[in-house]
């Protein structure tokens, strides 16, 4: 294997935990772990354009709008990447997601599937991602939430 081909690998195990952590991130609520994630000027447009931010922070926030509840419960996963190194500082992907929302203040549930298509950085010795955005192949919205459904944990909510 010659070392270019090596350094790819590197690279591409390397976005792969960045996104990893990106999803954690946001499924814990660690918003500090969510902004290590990105680059200051990342932009992100979610479900076709609906959510969009032009900023790390705007990023931030708006998911942290959306999101910091210990009512809000989610779940995302993100499988099947197809990496591409352009060159020794950028990068690009597509991911499949599946995810899954509960909004028990909201009393709505939701089960989706997307494509996201990422650009990455590689500056300071990291990877980042500088872009990112999904187009939804599917979703399915139940409200109110089954009343059979039971909740027998929850991180957010403590003991």
């Amino acid at each position: 294997m010659s070392q270019n081909s090596l350094e790819t690998l590197v690279a591409i195990e390397a976005i792969k935990k960045l996104k990893y952590t990106y999803l954690r991130a946001v499924d814990t609520h660690d918003w500090a772990l969510l902004e290590s994630t990105l680059t200051e000027d990342c932009s992100a447009r979610y479900d076709g354009g609906k959510y969009s931010f032009d900023d790390r922070k705007q990023l931030v926030s708006g998911l942290k709008g959306h999101m910091d509840s210990p009512q809000v419960l989610t779940m995302h996963n993100c499988h099947h990447p197809e990496i591409d190194i352009i060159d020794g500082s950028t990068a690009s992907g597509k991911w499949y997601l599946q995810d899954l929302v509960f909004n028990k203040e909201q009393n709505w549930m939701l089960f989706g599937t997307a494509i996201y298509t990422d650009h990455y950085r590689y500056s300071e010795g990291e990877w980042r991602i500088c872009h990112t955005e999904y187009e939804r192949i599917m979703e399915t919205i139940n409200a109110p939430i089954p009343s059979t459904l039971s909740f027998t944990h929850n991180m957010f909510e403590k003991k």
